[in-house]
């Protein structure tokens, strides 16, 4: 079995593995000497949690765009092609995680009603071709997309039928959005570097290029969306998992009241200049 390229640099140097990669690989360990201790072919269980001291996985602070950021980084999409355009857009709309994304097909989209619906995922492994799967939880989801959008992908698909006349029987595409220079799949991952340069190159403020999810479920919230429905939309299977974005709320509210608290006081201390000048 291949690991991927994070875990392969991982087994090479105990030290860098991560608390959650220990945690994964002793979940593993634990079935495999539950089920000898049940069968009788050890006399205790050297994995119980009891008899370890487990690292604490600590949860990467999330990164998300404010809605200043957002409009600006939308803002300067317009400079940018018409694939790279499409992608963006769709990731905000939709909340898609990047592998969901590279496997987006033409035909999943309904252009009459603005709807997309999200059956799948690519991924990719060090040393092996790009594989298809089923998306996170096996949770296929049908969400509405902006008209914006719905235009980007028409314009694309017009796009992509020239490109398949001009490659002729070089071209091996089956109805990807985004695809390399031949038709076949995206590597899921090389938006990842195309999103850092873009940013870059306009003088954006770095943020990866899986905040886009976060911030879409921030912005709905932000909205007034339920957060059921944020949590439908983006598929979350628990709700705990949607509620991390609450306290961005929070943080924006406290933010609010400072500019309204600052607003009054600068009036008042107005009419007082006012009053002791008379």
């Amino acid at each position: 079995m291949e690991l991927d390229p994070e875990h392969a640099s991982a087994t090479n140097n105990t030290d860098k593995l991560s608390p959650s990669t220990v945690r994964r690989y002793l979940t593993v360990l634990q079935s495999i000497f539950n089920a000898a201790y049940k069968l009788e072919l050890i006399a205790t269980n050297p994995a119980k949690g009891d008899k370890l001291t487990i690292p604490r996985v600590v949860n990467p602070k999330i990164e998300i765009f404010t809605k200043d950021e957002a409009a600006e980084m939308l803002n300067c999409l317009t400079e940018e092609d018409l694939p790279f355009q499409t992608y963006i857009q769709l990731a905000i709309i939709t909340g898609a995680g990047r592998g969901e994304m590279a496997a987006l097909k033409f035909s999943d989209f309904d252009f009459d009603n603005g709807r997309l619906t999200i059956s799948r995922a690519a991924i990719k492994v060090s040393g092996q071709p790009i594989q298809i799967k089923p998306p996170k939880d096996y949770e296929v989801l049908t969400v509405t997309v902006s008209k914006h959008c719905i235009e980007l992908v028409k314009m694309l698909k017009a796009q992509r039928a020239q490109e398949r006349h001009l490659l002729g029987t070089k071209w091996a595409g089956y109805e990807w959005l985004f695809t390399q220079w031949n038709g076949e799949i995206m590597n899921p991952q090389t938006p990842t570097k195309q999103f850092r340069q873009f940013l870059k190159r306009h003088g954006l403020k770095h943020r990866k290029l899986h905040s886009l999810r976060h911030t879409s479920a921030t912005l709905l919230l932000y909205g007034g969306v339920n957060i059921r429905q944020v949590q439908a939309r983006l598929g979350h299977s628990e709700i705990e998992t949607t509620q991390k974005y609450l306290h961005y709320l929070s943080d924006a509210d406290a933010e609010a009241a400072n500019i309204l608290t600052n607003m009054i006081e600068e009036d008042e201390s107005h009419h007082i200049d006012i009053g002791m000048a008379q």
